[in-house]
């Protein structure tokens, strides 16, 4: 088959979950094109993209982030590529039939890498690049149009712009594949049909992740690890007061925190105003996510909503800390409750319950008799449901089913 990939960013650190689809992909004999907005030029890439060559698959949009640059270089580009499509381009700039899409010139910057391109499926990454997807059907471009909804695309984008922003991609979308059951009940609520809606879960590759007998010896410390983007919803300042909770107690402990963000400054100062900094490290990498996971006792991920509405979809790190055998601590949150068995192989508390979260935290450390238990039973639950070569199969017979099928799913 032929599959286009819709994205914002390419290639982007944080977004293993669609570099693992790809990947996967091209490793089952498709072929495979990447259309990205922008490439986010960051410090390291994921070593897959260069083993696949993943870049010289990728047709960027090369539209300018300064809105009066992306004007005055669409002057130069409308007459420039008029010859190739004039409907579609004259189309693509109609504000009045696809709105934003159109008013940004995002429509139009697509349409030039699309045009004169034709795929079995669009499959379309977060919500407003489905909305792009869309429209560039609706022009002409043929593809059926799938689209994966991941976190924010179904909390604070709608509290930014309304229930109604996802209308066309609702009517006009062929199929949607949000990561996870309370996903798929937002979108019913949206007004989208089941029968359009299939669940299809990120996972993590095995064979990376491998299982490790956490024990700790007698005088080494304890380990925490954190592993997330330094943002509102992750909950860092709730591990950070847990941990001032318990640290009297258990001086050996120390806690790891990888990723960097706009709130770093205002969590290490959190560490030195709760008298913990000794305790604390930020590595401002979570680039090296597999060898932090070794050195660990346990992870943490205190996931909030944010005051923005922003909320996590079911995090990868949780499936990736459980495949490695780490006691897992999260919150009732969204999706992760579907990615942790509580009880099992980790623990859920409250959103925001700083005295929860330490005294699981403190359970853990003076029980480590249980590591094994706990961390066996993650690594089972994630051989069962998260394996990426399992869930690319899948994801495989999805599109082959829809593509070979004259209905829509």
């Amino acid at each position: 088959m032929k599959i286009a990939f819709l994205v914002t960013e390419f290639p982007a650190v944080s977004e293993t979950f669609i570099l693992n689809q790809i990947t996967g992909l091209i490793d089952l004999g498709h072929e495979v094109e990447i259309f990205a907005a922008c490439n986010p030029n960051e410090d390291k890439i994921q070593p897959d993209v260069e083993k696949y060559r993943l870049m010289d698959r990728v047709h960027f949009f090369h539209m300018p982030e300064n809105k009066l640059l992306r004007i005055l270089k669409a002057i130069y580009d409308i007459p420039a590529n008029f010859h190739r499509a004039p409907l579609k381009i004259l189309r693509s700039l109609n504000v009045f039939k696809y709105g934003n899409s159109a008013l940004s010139l995002t429509l139009f910057y697509a349409l030039l890498c699309f045009e004169g391109r034709n795929f079995d499926i669009i499959h379309c990454h977060f919500g407003h690049n489905g909305i792009v997807g869309v429209n560039l059907k609706r022009l002409g471009i043929r593809g059926k149009i799938i689209t994966t909804f991941y976190g924010n695309d179904l909390t604070s984008f709608l509290k930014k712009y309304g229930n109604k922003v996802y209308n066309c991609l609702i009517n006009y979308g062929d199929l949607f594949l949000p990561i996870c059951e309370y996903f798929k009940t937002k979108l019913v609520d949206l007004g989208c049909e089941p029968k359009k809606i299939i669940v299809h879960h990120i996972g993590t590759d095995l064979d990376r992740f491998q299982f490790i007998n956490k024990q700790t010896g007698k005088d080494e410390p304890l380990v925490m690890l954190t592993v997330g983007r330094l943002v509102e919803k992750k909950g860092h300042k709730y591990a950070l007061m847990a941990l001032a909770k318990i640290i009297k107690d258990h001086k050996k402990m120390n806690y790891i925190i990888a990723g960097d963000g706009p709130l770093r400054g205002e969590l290490e100062q959190l560490a030195v105003e709760l008298d913990i900094k000794d305790h604390v490290e930020f590595t401002g990498n979570a680039f090296i996510t597999k060898i932090l996971m070794r050195a660990s006792s346990f992870f943490v991920l205190p996931s909030v909503t944010a005051g923005d509405g922003d909320q996590e979809g079911t995090p990868a790190v949780l499936i990736e800390a459980q495949a490695c055998g780490l006691p897992v601590i999260s919150t009732f949150h969204s999706g992760i409750p579907e990615v942790i068995i509580n009880g099992k192989s980790g623990f859920l508390v409250p959103e925001k319950d700083v005295d929860a979260l330490a005294e699981r935290i403190e359970y853990l450390i003076e029980h480590e008799e249980m590591w094994f238990e706990i961390g066996r039973a993650g690594r089972e639950f994630v051989e069962k449901k998260y394996d990426i070569k399992t869930l690319n199969k899948k994801l495989e017979q999805i599109y082959e089913r829809f593509v070979h099928s004259n209905s829509r799913v």
